[in-house]
């Protein structure tokens, strides 16, 4: 996008005001809705894993639409481009929250996410085309606050305007704040000039979003439908694999493919994709697992769930403060290694969580895990992407944020159906042991309660027996997530230091 500078003084604040705002919203979206899941179950009648379809769903949509950016934005200008996002985006966001059932929900996410996937990348060449290069580290540190401020505050007001109101608001809330950010990007940016030849790689995109779709519903319906008992699930699982094939095919045949393998070439930026994958799946897999937790065995109420939650941003957002003055100065593996460790240590003290830990813990835990977050993000963009040529560094960021969003929705999506199947398990084996024969039902402390020999007595047996397995069952998930955290350490390894001038240069987030 080429400078502009014409657009100073007052323009340049105001655009800065609109795509912080454009910023801000997309990026809200991918908390405010936790808090919220439980509510939203209840008024569309779904199940725990098939309500987490509204987080997969959103991240879904974001990966596959995210690569294609910067050829719709060449295509048909930024502007227009950016005014599309934003609206489709504030449409989509109101047609949320008017839906009736699961499927509308899931669809009108699908299309949040396809058009606010265009918002984080627009913003920021905005933000750089406006600004003189002296001025550019400052307006990226104020997309950067923008940017981080959304999950600080989307647990906090999810869970406000929840209580307060009704879960539709998590969504209502993107449309006066659309509406302004239009407007003023009507008013304010100019459009860039569009290139009328510019080509995508139809093919690969195709191919490489139907694998990523099909891969997605295996992973939301596959617990639901048994698996591979079901012929859906092994027509899905044909269609994903076909496709990817015919996308590496593509890949390595073609003049212009959609990914050039010579990205590949290059061990930073493979590792480095295939670490933020992971740290992905970790992260927003434990943001979906800690609403139902807090909500459902813990008993806070909505808001009391995000303000305890709203803290591990505030630690994300120090953390990453302290690393933007460290990169450059200190090595990058070593920043990476301890944001891993800060991660590992969390979801290992989770491992022993009941219902009876403490706000304060709850609070600790996720400052501490937001800090580890922290840690990782900035260097790991850098040492993955610094490395490449400026020619490469927009695919790569475009390649690298696709991985990022698709280990978030297969991370959500494979510890929600292992935390159904788990607590199914645990059920039954706790309940072998309810017999008629059970001493313990001898005691009058005891029967008082969990009579098996009446009906409420057995309602209340049955719903001890099943929280007590769902406890097991969120240990076993905070255990996996700690296990794939520490798969990404030998990745360290793979890295290759990077100069001190390549890590301070420029690198699209």
């Amino acid at each position: 996008m080429p400078t502009q500078p014409e657009a100073a003084g007052s323009n340049r604040a105001a655009l800065t005001v609109c795509v912080m705002a454009a910023t801000l919203m997309q990026a809200l979206d991918t908390t405010i809705a936790n808090v919220a899941l439980p509510y939203m179950q209840g008024s569309v009648s779904a199940s725990q894993d098939q309500i987490d379809w509204v987080l997969t769903s959103y991240l879904a949509a974001a990966a596959i639409m995210t690569p294609p950016t910067g050829f719709l934005a060449a295509r048909f200008g930024a502007k227009r481009l950016f005014l599309v996002s934003v609206a489709g985006f504030t449409v989509a966001s109101m047609l949320c929250g008017m839906s009736q059932s699961l499927t509308q929900i899931v669809l009108f996410r699908i299309l949040q996410g396809a058009f606010g996937a265009a918002t984080v990348p627009l913003a920021q060449s905005v933000l750089l085309s406006i600004n003189p290069p002296e001025r550019q580290g400052s307006a990226m540190a104020i997309w950067g606050v923008g940017l981080m401020a959304g999950p600080v505050l989307g647990p906090v007001l999810g869970g406000w305007l929840t209580y307060n109101y009704s879960w539709r608001y998590v969504f209502y809330i993107n449309v006066p704040i659309g509406i302004l950010c239009f407007l003023g990007l009507k008013v304010f940016l100019t459009e860039t000039a569009r290139n009328a030849t510019a080509k995508l790689a139809w093919f690969g995109f195709g191919t490489l979003s139907l694998a990523i779709g099909a891969l997605q519903v295996l992973l939301d319906r596959g617990e639901q439908l048994d698996w591979l008992d079901s012929g859906e699930i092994i027509i899905e699982a044909i269609v994903a694999a076909s496709a990817f094939y015919l996308f590496l095919v593509h890949t390595f045949t073609a003049k212009e493919p959609f990914v050039r393998p010579a990205l590949f070439r290059n061990r930073n930026f493979t590792a480095g994709t295939l670490f933020v994958a992971i740290v992905g799946l970790t992260y927003y897999a434990s943001l979906a697992l800690q609403p139902p937790y807090l909500q459902d065995l813990m008993n806070y109420p909505v808001v009391t769930a995000g303000l305890v939650m709203g803290p591990r941003g505030i630690g994300t957002m120090g953390a990453m403060l302290i690393v933007g003055t460290l990169i450059g100065r200190v090595d990058t593996r070593l920043l990476l290694g301890v944001g891993l460790g800060l991660t590992v240590w969390p979801f290992y003290l989770m491992t022993g969580w009941t219902p009876d830990i403490s706000q304060w813990t709850f609070i600790w835990i996720g400052v501490v895990q937001g800090i580890g977050l922290g840690f990782l993000f900035v260097p790991l963009s850098v040492v993955a992407l610094s490395t490449l040529s400026p020619g490469q560094q927009t695919e790569g960021a475009g390649f690298y944020n696709l991985s990022r969003n698709i280990g978030s929705s297969a991370g959500i999506s494979v510890v929600n159906a292992l935390l159904t199947r788990n607590t199914q398990a645990n059920h039954a084996d706790i309940a072998q042991h309810v017999t008629a024969v059970n001493r313990v039902f001898e005691s009058p402390a005891v029967t008082r309660f969990w009579n098996p020999l009446s009906a409420a007595g057995r309602a209340a047996l049955d719903a001890t027996i099943t929280q007590q397995a769902q406890i097991i069952a969120y240990i076993d998930d905070y255990k996996l997530l700690m296990i794939a955290t520490l798969v990404a350490i030998p990745l360290l390894i793979v890295f290759k230091k990077t100069s001190a001038v390549a890590e301070r240069g420029p690198v699209h987030a």
